[in-house]
């Protein structure tokens, strides 16, 4: 008797404590019940899949549950989003990847019947910084010399995106309408395809992510984020170039369902923290070359809010908009 009183009071110490592993405490007593799948509307393999899957990986030990993901691509992320978007607001299904599908789709892709306030924002983890790049050889040597060029230049000068709305493109435009810029716009399917366009000397300039030109035969002249790329800190923002509100860059981060319990809530955020500082999601960022950026419920909120916005009047004064 006396050994079962010094056990129940050492438990009672512990629980007052809080020592008990993360995987054994429960946010709120009915959940999660069972796996959480984590829909990523994107390809498998590429780095918003591997960097999910990081962060399903560091979740699945905070939360005592499996996190798995589901690939669910097509129609620019929209498809994967409507599958959320017709989930149960319980917590075991989320999405996680890039915000272009909340916050360029909805005008740009017909049928989308979603907007910005349809979602429960649990954090950002990631930004895929946008570049805009030109070639080895090119004598634009600096930001600054491509700028005076597009200014001065008979005919615009050409660049290419990773398509008509992406964020390249609307970054570029955005860019140029600030710094009274002449381009002309070559959209492709994709930071890859343009690349090798680029190469040949076909375009003047690229504005892809900075993880899809790591290691290739071209020269950074500027990055569209609020700071410095850590791995180009000589490289300039487009803000200090005198834009002076440039467009987010690639906001990754978590999804759920409108209306999802707020102690849930509460749990998702709280293991998406402390995903972001784990070695598994710090690695796959590290070898995808993309920039850990967490920002809470709030913080995201706010940003893909503002970010929508934003996106809206420039797609309207592009005549991008789909009717």
């Amino acid at each position: 008797m006396t050994r079962m009183l010094a056990t129940a009071s050492l438990l009672a110490l512990t629980l007052a404590a809080g020592t008990v592993p993360a995987a054994a405490q429960s946010a709120t007593p009915n959940w999660p019940t069972r796996p959480i799948e984590l829909i990523v509307p994107w390809t498998a393999g590429g780095g918003v899949d591997i960097v999910a899957r990081a962060m399903a990986q560091a979740m699945t030990g905070d939360l005592g549950q499996n996190v798995y993901v589901t690939n669910r691509e097509g129609a620019g992320g929209t498809l994967g989003f409507r599958a959320l978007l017709a989930a149960p607001p319980d917590g075991h299904v989320l999405a996680a990847g890039p915000a272009t599908p909340v916050t360029n789709a909805p005008y740009l892709v017909k049928g989308v019947s979603y907007d910005a306030d349809s979602f429960e924002y649990i954090c950002q983890y990631f930004e895929n910084v946008f570049a805009l790049v030109v070639r080895a050889d090119s004598p634009h040597a600096t930001a600054k010399d491509l700028i005076a060029a597009a200014r001065a230049a008979e005919h615009p000068l050409t660049y290419g995106s990773p398509g008509v709305g992406s964020i390249g493109h609307l970054s570029a435009e955005n860019a140029a309408a600030a710094l009274n810029m002449k381009v002309q716009h070559v959209p492709f399917r994709g930071d890859a395809a343009g690349l090798p366009v680029l190469l040949k000397g076909d375009i003047d300039f690229l504005v892809p992510a900075v993880s899809s030109v790591r290691g290739q035969s071209v020269r950074v002249l500027a990055v569209f984020s609020d700071e410095r790329h850590p791995s180009l800190p000589e490289v300039p923002t487009a803000k200090e170039l005198g834009v002076e509100r440039s467009l987010s860059q690639g906001l990754n981060g978590l999804f759920a369902p409108k209306g999802i319990a707020a102690p849930v809530k509460a749990a998702l955020e709280r293991a998406c923290a402390a995903a972001v500082k784990s070695e598994p999601v710090t690695k796959a960022l590290e070898n995808t070359g993309q920039v850990a950026a967490y920002l809470d419920s709030a913080q995201f909120r706010a940003r893909i809010l503002d970010d929508y916005k934003l996106k809206g009047e420039l797609i309207r004064r592009l005549g991008l908009e789909s009717n």
